[in-house]
């Protein structure tokens, strides 16, 4: 996916230009391209690889449009990359609400056709009908599927804005807030539930609230856990005593206070090892303060930030720390003591790698 293409161009960009061998071309795709990742692709020397930003549903035979990124990659990159145009077997069509063509500039919702389009949702009659369409600028029997994306066509290609309904991206998986809602909304005690996406220093994120505020928030984690796949967990539960609502009755999302991402009880970290953890934790999590029996999930982490963890550890530190770790271990002072393990038994390996070299030297000579 794009987001972890962005990671590890970054990753690349700080160990500098190196041979990347047979690799000739590299395809990123799922969510927006973020335009500064292409100047850390250029920091890693990877400028001569081929580099196609790619979009398409799985609807769509996966793979719709691309856009060669070749003329960025030597100038300024725009603040939206676009994603190019129709491979061959797609038709691909910017329409308004009532499915007429729009001009170009204008925006609209991206619809596909074509060969490869697919026929429909297996055993989902009634959501194959809503995003299954026929194609009213097609010929008799054609068919669209509505992707949900809000497009233009701009300069020959087309331009990416946004989503024009509840459905998001999260590290490339697609995410309906209502699925999260509806899960939250039946366990016992909730009475209202909202999930919505926010930005933050690690990226965008899921952030749900709920009514009333006594809910137990770990039980709610736990449901949830339980019944929806990793990347649609929220990063934070708010229970708050009532949710807050606009005049028309709707829930006022603007009003919606920002979670604080901190343990209520706070331990200051100890030691070298512990503080420069902490200090690492705190600039990928966007988090002010970490305690040492502070959790990395708990704070807003996630399996991408997980890796940008173990790579800066592994680089700061010169330890090889395995990903599961970050996983298994339940706080920063428990990490800290698997690092300091670590770099234990490679002062040992060390020595006696010094130790074999002198035996060595003492036996030719």
């Amino acid at each position: 996916t794009t987001a972890y293409w962005s990671l590890l161009a970054q990753d690349f960009a700080q160990q500098g230009p190196r041979d990347y061998g047979a690799l000739r071309q590299v395809h990123a795709g799922g969510e927006a391209m973020p335009p500064e990742a292409l100047q850390a692709w250029r920091q890693a020397g990877m400028r001569h690889i081929r580099l196609l930003n790619t979009y398409g549903p799985t609807e769509a035979a996966v793979t719709a449009a691309t856009l060669d990124c070749a003329p960025y990659l030597d100038g300024a990159a725009p603040a939206q990359m676009p994603i190019g145009l129709p491979l061959a077997g797609r038709a691909l069509q910017v329409l308004d609400a009532d499915l007429a063509l729009t001009p170009p500039g204008a925006a609209g919702e991206l619809c596909i056709g074509g060969a490869l389009l697919a026929r429909g949702y297996l055993g989902r009659p009634a959501l194959t009908a809503e995003r299954f369409v026929p194609d009213p600028h097609g010929s008799p029997g054609a068919r669209l599927y509505r992707t949900g994306d809000l497009v233009r066509w701009r300069a020959g290609q087309l331009d990416y804005l946004g989503r024009i309904d509840q459905q998001i991206k999260i590290r490339g998986f697609r995410v309906e807030l209502g699925e999260i809602e509806a899960q939250l909304l039946a366990q016992p005690g909730v009475r209202e539930a909202v999930a919505v996406a926010q930005d933050s220093a690690a990226g965008a994120r899921l952030v749900a609230y709920v009514s009333p505020a006594q809910l137990d928030v770990d039980a709610l984690r736990a449901a949830l856990a339980a019944a929806l796949p990793d990347y649609m967990l929220p990063a934070a539960i708010v229970a708050l005593a009532r949710l807050p609502l606009s005049p028309a009755g709707k829930v006022e999302r603007s009003a919606l206070p920002v979670p604080v991402l901190e343990s209520a009880a706070y331990s200051a970290p100890q030691g070298e090892l512990e503080q420069a953890l902490a200090a690492i934790w705190s600039s990928l999590l966007g988090v002010q303060r970490v305690g040492r029996e502070d959790n990395f999930f708990a704070l807003g982490g996630h399996s991408l930030l997980a890796v940008q963890l173990v790579s800066r550890l592994n680089l700061a530190l010169a330890v090889s720390l395995p990903l599961h770790a970050v996983f298994e271990t339940k706080s920063l002072s428990l990490l800290a003591a698997e690092v300091a393990t670590l770099q234990q038994q490679a002062s040992q390996q060390s020595r006696m790698d010094d130790l074999a070299s002198f035996l060595d030297i003492l036996e030719s000579t």
